[in-house]
Parts: C-alpha cells; sequence; structure tokens
C-alpha cells in the first residue's frame, strides 16, 4: 500500500500507517468526490455561483484553520521569522495563480477533450522535476508504474468521449501546435509547483500550521486580486447553496490534508491519490448522476492499481 516515508521499524510502525492509509483515503473520496458535487449544483447549464468567490473562500477558511492550529499548538513562542523565511511561499501562489489563468487561456488552442487527455503529462514532468531536484532517484519498477499512471489517466479520459454520436455532435479533437506547446508549459509548471512546494516544505524546520499560514496568505492575496479584476456582477455569495458549502469544506480539507502529504510523503504520493480519484469519481457519477459506465472504466482502474503495487512494493 501507499506508506509514509522514513516511518521507521518501531512499534509504533502498524499504527501509524493505518493512519496514513486513513488520511489517504479520505484524500481519494474528496478528490474523486469533487467533480460530482459540481455537477449537482449546475442549473440551465451553468454553475449558479462566482467560481472565484469559491476559490477565494477556500483559501481564506484554509488561512483560518492554520492560524487556529498554530495557536492551539502553542508554537508561537520562540520563532524567528524574517521576510527570507516567508519570501519562498509566494512562489507556489504564483505559479497556480498563472496555471489557473492558462488553462483559460489555451482552450483558444485545443478542444477540453484534448486538454483533458495531455494534462495527464504532468505526471511526467512532476517525477522528473521530482528526481531532478530533490535529488530521488526512482527504480526501474517505478518509472513504469508513473508510466502506467500516464497512460490510466489517457484511457480514462478517452473512455469518456462518446465516438458513436451523429455528424453534428461527433467527438472532434483538435489542438494546434500552439496549443501543444501551452499544454507541455501547464504540466511543466504544475509539476514545478509541486516539487518546489514539497521542497520548501521540507528544508524549512518549521511548524506545518505556520507553513501552510504563509502558504494560504500568498493564496488569499492573489485569488483576492483575481477576483476583483474579474469585474463580474454576481454577488460574492449568489447561488451558495448547502452542497456549495459542502464543497467549499471539502477543497479545503484537501489542501491543508494534501500538506500533511507534501511535508512528510512525497508529491509521488500524491500524484497516486489524484489518479486513484478515478474510481471513486466513476461510481458517483453513475450513482449520484446517472452516468453510464462502460467497461472501458475498468481498464483505467486496473492499471492504478497495479501501478500502486509497482510503486510502493
Amino acid at each position: 500500500m501507499i506508506v509514509i516515508d522514513n516511518v521507521g521499524s518501531s512499534e509504533a510502525e502498524p499504527p501509524l500507517r493505518r493512519r496514513w492509509l486513513c488520511l489517504l483515503l479520505l484524500l481519494v473520496l474528496i478528490y474523486g468526490s469533487h467533480a460530482p458535487l459540481i455537477s449537482l449544483t449546475i442549473v440551465d447549464g451553468r454553475v449558479p455561483f462566482s467560481p472565484s468567490s469559491c476559490v477565494l473562500l477556500i483559501e481564506f477558511i484554509k488561512l483560518v484553520l492554520s492560524f487556529a492550529a498554530l495557536v492551539a499548538s502553542g508554537n508561537l513562542s520562540g520563532l524567528k521569522i524574517s521576510a527570507w523565511t516567508v519570501a519562498p511561499y509566494a512562489v507556489p501562489a504564483l505559479l497556480y495563480a498563472f496555471n489557473n489563468n492558462l488553462v483559460v487561456f489555451m482552450q483558444a488552442y485545443m478542444d477540453p477533450s484534448s486538454f483533458q487527455v495531455l494534462s495527464n503529462l504532468k505526471i511526467a514532468s512532476t517525477a522528473l522535476l521530482y528526481t531532478a531536484c530533490l535529488g530521488k532517484r526512482l527504480r526501474l519498477g517505478q518509472w513504469l508504474a508513473l508510466g502506467m499512471l500516464v497512460a490510466a489517466g489517457v484511457c480514462h479520459n478517452y473512455s469518456g468521449l462518446d465516438w458513436e454520436a451523429s455528424d453534428e455532435s461527433a467527438v472532434r479533437l483538435r489542438i494546434t501546435s500552439w496549443g501543444l506547446l501551452l499544454v507541455l508549459v501547464y504540466c511543466f509548471i504544475s509539476g514545478l509547483a509541486a516539487v518546489y512546494t514539497e521542497r520548501v516544505l521540507k528544508t524549512q524546520r518549521l511548524p506545518l500550521s505556520l507553513q501552510n499560514l504563509f502558504l494560504y496568505v500568498f493564496g488569499v492575496g492573489i485569488n483576492l486580486a483575481s477576483h476583483l479584476s474579474g469585474g463580474g456582477q454576481q454577488g460574492f455569495f449568489e447561488g451558495f447553496s448547502a452542497l456549495v458549502w459542502l464543497i467549499i469544506a471539502g477543497q479545503a480539507a484537501n489542501g491543508l490534508l494534501m500538506s500533511v502529504i507534501m511535508k512528510h510523503g512525497t508529491g509521488i504520493t500524491r500524484l497516486f491519490v489524484i489518479s486513484s480519484s478515478v474510481l471513486v469519481n466513476g461510481v458517483l457519477s453513475w450513482g449520484i448522476l446517472g452516468i453510464q459506465l462502460t467497461s472501458y472504466f475498468l481498464f483505467p482502474v486496473v492499471l492504478i492499481g497495479w501501478a500502486v503495487y509497482l510503486y510502493y512494493r
């Protein structure tokens, strides 16, 4: 199974591994349920709330919870914080903000299905940067496992396309040379942001709650600027329902729990969590949204399971 690095071999190892497994399963559930829950909020073909308001609230909640955790831990006293300590945490926020805007921009150069398929290359970019920047060496079997994750993502995205549609609604994959370049940049930045965040969290000997506080201060600032510059006429809380608040709570928990993975595990584990959420996503889409699953759905699930075995055996 997926286990934390440096667990050790003491008698406390089995309970620690069980807690780690519970954490990973919870993250898989949150990731997998995100898209189906958003689909449930759609009214007349669109989400009734402002996405920028939702993202800003998620970042703000993570900021508040990080501060509360820091106060509760009693780690405020004796901390020596300088501008050089805080500055590195601005980089991930800037990289993610850039990528979020790049996703919107690149849609003019490719169809959404091509983007979903090619974006799986971020698994490869993250792995390459992980070995190059963090000095980690992977076994041949682990590289094969990561290749299987990429293949599973591509197969899953392709299985969702309606190849038997009529001529008017048939799937037409389209990507220009600029689109290909932009999606490669997107995948590189995605991997760089993940690896850089992991390096900062692990090299600075600071409480994780304080590190999260630094990250989300910049996250709130950048997303607030993005929200204000959007110029939308929609009210901040317009369209919010109990389901939207559930989505916000889930994504706030997801961000905080993922920081535990980055601090005490690896960015590669994060990739496996995201890929494994395919199963949860498919089951919820079938059970809640009534989407018909095909036999092709089982193939990426088997690939992911095999990849987990190869990487962590």
